[in-house]
This record gives structure tokens, C-alpha cells and sequence, in this order.
């Protein structure tokens, strides 16, 4: 009866042992907060949903994410994960293998670049830690950086931003976001004044005359901008209009396609913070036409090249709706897709 009771006893500490080193475990190994795995899924399944409908072989893109929070970094459909990722398992709301290691970019990230293992990745904080701060402009956030690694993914995509010869000896990237442009110019500012107001008449035009007229006249400001920069000033500006406006402009679109032809889930529509689409897209609408009309180049500088490119794409729809047939043959110079309307 005593070795009876001594293995009892025994047995129960062993028992006690294991479940304390399996909860211990179960703290160690974080979990991607709900409300991240809801909005995450949705932009997935609208990317899955409706991506195609607007570029062809969107669905051909890598769409890995690094979901950035307070203390941890979440690694989503990623195909290659470096080696201080350890793996949390399958995700069946995410449909795809997550991974995690501790915090190394800042909350408030937004960006599409090869963070990890080479490939092209969002890198994303949290919604409320990010300019989007509510659910649904976040998950469209998230696709406006799946539309960059869609550009990213395109045969000769990096050969051909070389032969932009803009880099001069950087070889970070970094002289995407730093390139000497001339912000300050009261010249450059001026004419880019002139040509953002002259946009706005053309994007609120409502008759077909005074669209052409106004296209017209945008179109000359646009030209006298190209004559007033410099080769490479210029090459720098039809590329950031290409890559920047053209992803802004994307963000529009699918939100007004989802508005359509999307049902979303319960669970993102229970989300505190939830807003209809077709809303969003009304405000994404508004936004570019109110940065065009009171934007300067020297405050805003780069970031003034994504209402600009997001308008002219607005102007292609209505004068010109397969124009993104030649956005990936003909690249980095929007202005060509207006070439046989103009």
C-alpha cells in the first residue's frame, strides 16, 4: 500500500512537471491578436477575390507579410523564412505557415521590400500604430503593398529600374526615397501648382467639352514640367508617378470593386472599427482630389508624386479604360498610356 501510494504520488508530480513545462511553453510562443488574423484574411481573400479583375496576374505575386506589433514580428505565406523565424504552425484563417521572432522594425511601419529571405514583403504594423488606424483603409493598405510586389515580381522589373541610372552607386534602394529631386525650386513648385490644380478641373469636369478642354491644358503643364527638369529629375519623377500614384490609384479601385462585388466576413464586418467600402473608396477619392488642390512640393516632396500619379489614373479610366494592358509592357512613364487618347 506505501509503494502504492509513493508512485501515486510520483506520478502526479510528473504530471504536474509536464503540464507547468507546457504552459510554460504555450506563454513563450506568442499569437497573432484576433483582431490582426480578421483583417489580414480580408485583405487575402479580396486580393484572391477580386485582384485579377483589375491587374492581370496579380494572383502570380508573392503576398508575404511581416505583421509588426508591440513586442513580436508575425512572418505570414512566406516561402522562405530566415533562420531567426521560429514557427508557430498552420494558420487556417490565414491558410499558410506562420512564424515569429521578436520585434526589430518600428509599430508604425508600412512598406513592401525584400525584408526577409530575398523576397518581396509587407511589412506592416498594427492598424491603430499606422496612418491607416481604422480596419478597412489598413487592409487596403495592405494591398496597395501587394500591388508593389506585384511591380516587384515583373520579368526585368530590377534590370529595368538600373537602367533608370538613378541609384548613382547606391545599391541599398534607399535612393528611391532619397533622391536630390528639386523640391525647393520655386520654379519646379510653382509649375507643379499649376499642374495639380489643372488636374482637379479635369477630374470634377462633368461635360465632355470642358473635360477636354481641361485635359488638354493639364496635359501642356505637364510638358512644361517635363522641359523645366532635368533628364534625371525627370526619369525620377515619371517613376515615382508610375510606381507610387499608380498603387495609390489601386487602393481606390479595389475599394470600389469591393463596395460591388464583395461580401465581407462577419467577423470583419463585428470589428469595432469597421467602415463599409464604398465609403472608404469615396474618401480615397476625396483625399487625392483635396491633396491636388492644396498640396506644395516643397512640404509634401515625394509623397506629393501619389496623389498626382492617383489622379492621372483616374483620367485614364475615363478617357482610355484598358490602359492597364500597357502598364506593365510599357513601364515607368505614365504619360505613354495617354499617347493614343491625346
Amino acid at each position: 500500500m506505501l509503494m502504492n501510494k509513493i508512485m501515486r504520488t510520483k506520478l502526479a508530480l510528473i504530471s504536474l512537471v509536464f503540464l507547468s513545462s507546457q504552459a510554460i511553453l504555450a506563454q513563450e510562443k506568442p499569437t497573432i491578436p484576433s483582431v490582426d488574423r480578421i483583417r489580414l484574411a480580408e485583405a487575402f481573400r479580396i486580393g484572391e477575390t477580386l485582384g485579377n479583375r483589375i491587374w492581370k496576374g496579380w494572383d502570380t505575386a508573392p503576398f508575404a507579410v511581416l505583421l509588426v506589433t508591440s513586442e513580436y514580428e508575425f512572418l505570414i505565406r512566406h516561402s522562405r523564412p530566415s533562420e531567426d523565424f521560429a514557427l508557430l504552425g498552420y494558420d487556417p484563417l490565414l491558410k499558410g505557415n506562420v512564424y515569429f521572432r521578436k520585434r526589430t522594425f518600428p509599430p508604425n511601419v508600412s512598406a513592401a521590400f525584400p525584408a526577409v529571405g530575398e523576397i518581396s514583403t509587407i511589412v506592416i504594423g498594427k492598424a491603430e500604430n499606422t496612418s491607416s488606424k481604422t480596419s478597412t483603409p489598413w487592409v487596403l493598405t495592405v494591398l496597395h503593398e501587394h500591388f508593389h510586389q506585384l511591380q516587384n515580381s515583373q520579368p526585368n522589373y530590377y534590370q529595368d529600374v538600373n537602367r533608370l541610372n538613378l541609384s548613382r552607386g547606391d545599391r541599398t534602394g534607399m535612393w528611391m526615397l532619397n533622391f536630390p529631386f528639386p523640391y525647393t525650386s520655386p520654379e519646379v513648385n510653382h509649375q507643379f501648382v499649376v499642374m495639380s490644380r489643372l488636374l482637379v478641373e479635369a477630374l470634377q469636369a462633368k461635360r465632355k467639352s470642358d473635360f477636354s478642354a481641361s485635359f488638354a491644358a493639364y496635359f501642356n503643364a505637364r510638358q512644361q514640367l517635363e522641359e523645366m527638369l532635368s533628364p534625371d529629375d525627370y526619369r525620377y519623377f515619371s517613376f515615382q508617378v508610375w510606381q507610387e500614384g499608380i498603387a495609390r490609384y489601386t487602393e481606390y479601385r479595389l475599394a470600389k470593386l469591393a463596395a460591388k462585388k464583395f461580401e465581407p466576413s462577419k467577423e470583419f464586418r463585428a470589428l469595432k472599427d469597421y467602415e463599409p467600402f464604398e465609403g472608404v473608396a469615396a474618401e480615397i477619392r476625396s483625399d487625392v482630389v483635396e491633396e491636388l488642390s492644396t498640396l506644395r512640393l516643397d512640404e509634401c516632396q515625394r509623397v506629393a508624386f501619389y496623389p498626382l500619379g492617383a489622379g492621372e489614373g483616374f483620367l485614364l479610366d475615363r478617357i482610355s479604360p484598358k490602359w492597364r494592358s500597357r502598364y506593365f509592357v510599357d513601364k515607368f512613364y505614365v504619360e505613354k498610356y495617354f499617347d493614343a487618347t491625346h
